[in-house]
């Protein structure tokens, strides 16, 4: 099976759910309620498979998940054999990804921006009713 295959795509769906729902009914303590399973890559002979998982809060919140979710890794893997029915249940690697907390920490940083750019122009004395509208305007669109 190829890496990029439709078959491949779709094993990567199902395992990312069974592994999500997995997560989320674990008993262990220390797996943070706001655990997200981002992506998943299962290699194309089934054998393992990439976790990447993105934990809200401080450092110790996510090395204490990933401890949880080491120490949980034989459960969630069982899970998934008894959800999915495939030729082989991939051995789980779990790895951290920073992307929603880096997008956080962006939308802060523009927010801020923009309104340090507003306080410019209201001291230039210039209009910012104008750029207000606009905004206004693209939020309705969407």
């Amino acid at each position: 099976m190829r890496k990029n295959s439709n078959k491949n795509r779709r094993i990567n769906g199902e395992v990312q759910k069974v592994i999500s729902e997995a997560i989320r009914y674990s008993k262990d303590p220390r797996i943070s309620p706001f655990t997200s399973v981002m992506d998943v890559e299962v290699a194309p002979d089934l054998k393992t498979c990439k976790v990447w998982v993105s934990v809200m809060g401080n450092d110790e919140d996510r090395e204490r998940t990933q401890e949880g979710l080491k120490s949980a890794a034989g459960y969630i893997r069982s899970t998934l054999a008894k959800e999915l029915n495939m030729r082989y249940t991939p051995e789980l690697r779990f790895i951290m990804d920073d992307s929603i907390e880096y997008a956080i920490n962006m939308s802060k940083k523009i927010d801020e921006v923009t309104a340090r750019d507003n306080e410019a122009r209201k001291a230039r004395g210039e209009d910012i009713s104008d750029s207000d509208e606009v905004e206004a305007e693209e939020d309705q669109e969407d």
